[in-house]
Protein backbone atom coordinates (compact mmCIF):
# COMPACT_ATOMS: atom_id res chain seq x y z
CA UNK A 1 0.00 0.00 0.00
CA UNK A 2 1.31 3.19 -0.83
CA UNK A 3 1.28 6.30 1.93
CA UNK A 4 -1.69 7.69 0.08
CA UNK A 5 -3.47 4.62 0.46
CA UNK A 6 -3.29 3.94 4.26
CA UNK A 7 -4.03 7.54 4.84
CA UNK A 8 -7.32 7.10 3.24
CA UNK A 9 -7.96 3.90 4.75
CA UNK A 10 -7.03 5.74 8.45
CA UNK A 11 -9.53 8.46 7.44
CA UNK A 12 -12.24 6.37 5.82
CA UNK A 13 -12.41 4.29 9.15
CA UNK A 14 -11.97 6.97 11.91
CA UNK A 15 -14.14 9.78 9.97
CA UNK A 16 -17.45 8.05 11.43
CA UNK A 17 -16.19 7.34 15.31
CA UNK A 18 -14.58 10.84 15.28
CA UNK A 19 -18.31 12.56 14.24
CA UNK A 20 -20.13 10.08 16.56
CA UNK A 21 -17.30 11.72 19.04
CA UNK A 22 -18.16 15.25 18.41
CA UNK A 23 -22.00 14.20 18.39
CA UNK A 24 -21.64 12.54 21.83
CA UNK A 25 -19.70 15.74 23.15
CA UNK A 26 -22.35 18.05 22.67
CA UNK A 27 -24.88 16.25 24.23
CA UNK A 28 -22.61 15.53 27.14
CA UNK A 29 -22.67 19.17 27.16
CA UNK A 30 -25.94 19.35 27.45
CA UNK A 31 -26.44 16.99 29.87
CA UNK A 32 -23.75 18.97 31.99
CA UNK A 33 -25.85 22.21 31.04
CA UNK A 34 -28.91 20.80 32.60
CA UNK A 35 -26.92 19.98 35.46
CA UNK A 36 -26.60 23.82 36.98
CA UNK A 37 -28.66 23.00 40.23
CA UNK A 38 -27.10 19.87 41.17
CA UNK A 39 -23.38 21.48 40.63
CA UNK A 40 -24.57 24.59 42.97
CA UNK A 41 -26.07 22.28 45.40
CA UNK A 42 -22.50 19.75 45.78
CA UNK A 43 -20.13 22.19 46.69
CA UNK A 44 -16.51 21.14 44.47
CA UNK A 45 -18.25 18.70 42.25
CA UNK A 46 -17.78 20.53 39.33
CA UNK A 47 -13.92 20.55 40.16
CA UNK A 48 -14.70 16.35 40.04
CA UNK A 49 -16.08 16.60 36.74
CA UNK A 50 -13.14 17.00 34.81
CA UNK A 51 -11.22 14.03 36.86
CA UNK A 52 -14.12 11.80 36.90
CA UNK A 53 -14.32 11.94 33.08
CA UNK A 54 -10.43 12.19 32.27
CA UNK A 55 -10.51 9.25 34.35
CA UNK A 56 -12.84 7.03 32.28
CA UNK A 57 -10.78 7.75 29.33
CA UNK A 58 -7.91 6.86 30.42
CA UNK A 59 -8.76 3.38 32.34
CA UNK A 60 -10.91 2.48 29.75
CA UNK A 61 -9.04 3.65 26.99
CA UNK A 62 -6.18 1.05 27.95
CA UNK A 63 -8.75 -1.56 28.25
CA UNK A 64 -9.94 -0.97 24.38
CA UNK A 65 -5.79 -1.15 23.59
CA UNK A 66 -5.25 -4.05 25.61
CA UNK A 67 -8.19 -5.81 24.07
CA UNK A 68 -6.79 -4.54 20.65
CA UNK A 69 -3.59 -6.18 21.18
CA UNK A 70 -4.77 -9.33 22.55
CA UNK A 71 -6.65 -9.15 18.79
CA UNK A 72 -3.87 -8.60 16.42
CA UNK A 73 -1.37 -10.70 18.62
CA UNK A 74 -4.23 -13.50 18.32
CA UNK A 75 -4.29 -13.96 22.32
CA UNK A 76 -7.74 -13.64 22.38
CA UNK A 77 -10.79 -14.18 20.34
CA UNK A 78 -12.85 -11.46 19.11
CA UNK A 79 -16.20 -12.90 20.97
CA UNK A 80 -17.32 -12.76 24.36
CA UNK A 81 -17.33 -15.87 26.29
CA UNK A 82 -17.58 -16.90 29.87
CA UNK A 83 -14.56 -18.54 29.74
CA UNK A 84 -12.14 -16.55 28.54
CA UNK A 85 -9.32 -15.96 31.24
CA UNK A 86 -7.88 -13.01 29.48
CA UNK A 87 -10.86 -11.32 29.17
CA UNK A 88 -12.24 -11.63 32.02
CA UNK A 89 -9.09 -10.54 34.18
CA UNK A 90 -8.48 -7.00 31.71
CA UNK A 91 -12.50 -6.09 31.79
CA UNK A 92 -11.77 -6.76 36.05
CA UNK A 93 -8.94 -4.86 36.31
CA UNK A 94 -10.70 -1.84 33.83
CA UNK A 95 -13.39 -1.80 36.49
CA UNK A 96 -11.10 -1.84 39.81
CA UNK A 97 -8.85 1.06 38.34
CA UNK A 98 -11.56 2.68 37.63
CA UNK A 99 -13.11 2.52 40.65
CA UNK A 100 -9.78 3.32 42.71
CA UNK A 101 -9.32 6.52 40.50
CA UNK A 102 -12.68 7.93 40.92
CA UNK A 103 -12.49 7.53 44.86
CA UNK A 104 -8.39 8.87 44.59
CA UNK A 105 -10.02 12.16 42.30
CA UNK A 106 -12.83 12.24 44.95
CA UNK A 107 -10.15 12.51 48.13
CA UNK A 108 -7.99 15.02 46.33
CA UNK A 109 -10.74 17.13 45.34
CA UNK A 110 -11.50 17.31 49.24
CA UNK A 111 -8.00 18.05 50.23
CA UNK A 112 -7.33 21.07 47.81
CA UNK A 113 -10.64 22.86 48.08
CA UNK A 114 -10.03 22.58 51.89
CA UNK A 115 -6.51 23.60 52.02
CA UNK A 116 -8.06 26.49 49.30
CA UNK A 117 -10.10 27.13 52.19
CA UNK A 118 -12.74 27.16 49.58
CA UNK A 119 -16.32 25.93 50.18
CA UNK A 120 -16.23 21.48 49.62
CA UNK A 121 -18.95 19.26 50.50
CA UNK A 122 -18.40 16.32 52.79
CA UNK A 123 -15.85 14.04 51.93
CA UNK A 124 -18.02 10.91 52.32
CA UNK A 125 -20.74 12.55 49.80
CA UNK A 126 -17.91 13.12 47.51
CA UNK A 127 -16.67 9.58 47.57
CA UNK A 128 -20.58 8.80 47.35
CA UNK A 129 -21.12 10.25 43.86
CA UNK A 130 -17.97 9.15 42.71
CA UNK A 131 -18.13 5.45 43.62
CA UNK A 132 -21.75 5.28 42.25
CA UNK A 133 -20.69 7.51 38.75
CA UNK A 134 -17.64 5.13 38.24
CA UNK A 135 -19.59 1.85 39.07
CA UNK A 136 -22.20 2.67 36.70
CA UNK A 137 -20.47 4.16 34.01
CA UNK A 138 -17.42 1.34 34.68
CA UNK A 139 -19.46 -1.52 33.98
CA UNK A 140 -21.52 0.64 30.69
CA UNK A 141 -17.84 1.20 29.24
CA UNK A 142 -16.48 -2.32 29.66
CA UNK A 143 -19.48 -3.58 27.87
CA UNK A 144 -19.75 -0.69 25.13
CA UNK A 145 -15.01 -1.12 24.87
CA UNK A 146 -15.45 -4.95 24.43
CA UNK A 147 -18.80 -5.12 22.41
CA UNK A 148 -17.48 -1.95 19.74
CA UNK A 149 -14.45 -3.65 19.56
CA UNK A 150 -14.37 -7.39 18.93
CA UNK A 151 -17.65 -6.51 16.45
CA UNK A 152 -15.23 -3.71 14.86
CA UNK A 153 -12.23 -6.23 14.37
CA UNK A 154 -14.84 -9.10 12.94
CA UNK A 155 -15.74 -6.66 10.39
CA UNK A 156 -12.39 -5.76 9.38
CA UNK A 157 -11.75 -2.33 11.17
CA UNK A 158 -8.67 -2.00 13.23
CA UNK A 159 -9.48 -1.12 17.07
CA UNK A 160 -6.74 0.92 17.62
CA UNK A 161 -9.12 3.30 15.41
CA UNK A 162 -11.84 2.90 17.04
CA UNK A 163 -10.77 2.84 20.65
CA UNK A 164 -10.09 6.25 21.01
CA UNK A 165 -12.96 8.11 19.67
CA UNK A 166 -15.48 5.51 21.21
CA UNK A 167 -13.91 5.62 24.95
CA UNK A 168 -14.35 9.34 24.55
CA UNK A 169 -17.46 9.78 23.57
CA UNK A 170 -19.36 6.66 25.41
CA UNK A 171 -16.96 8.02 28.26
CA UNK A 172 -18.25 11.58 28.35
CA UNK A 173 -21.97 10.65 27.58
CA UNK A 174 -22.23 8.18 30.31
CA UNK A 175 -20.02 9.82 32.66
CA UNK A 176 -21.73 12.93 33.23
CA UNK A 177 -25.10 11.49 32.73
CA UNK A 178 -24.03 8.54 35.79
CA UNK A 179 -22.52 11.38 37.88
CA UNK A 180 -25.98 13.20 37.47
CA UNK A 181 -27.79 9.94 38.42
CA UNK A 182 -24.98 9.64 41.04
CA UNK A 183 -25.62 12.98 42.68
CA UNK A 184 -29.51 11.91 43.08
CA UNK A 185 -28.94 8.89 44.62
CA UNK A 186 -26.15 10.04 47.31
CA UNK A 187 -28.38 12.87 48.26
CA UNK A 188 -31.36 10.08 48.50
CA UNK A 189 -29.29 8.23 51.10
CA UNK A 190 -27.81 10.79 52.55
CA UNK A 191 -30.15 13.44 52.76
CA UNK A 192 -29.62 17.57 50.74
CA UNK A 193 -29.47 18.32 47.29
Amino acid sequence: MTVREVAVEAYREALPALGASLVGGLLAGVVLGGMRSDLRAVEGLLVLVPALLATRGNVYGSLGARLATGLHQGLIEPHVRAGDRRLRAAAAAALANGLFTSLFAATAVFAILSALDTPVAALGRLLGIALVAGLLSGVTLVVVVVTVVFAGYRRGHNPDTLVGPLVTTTGDVFGILFLLIAVRIVALVLGGV
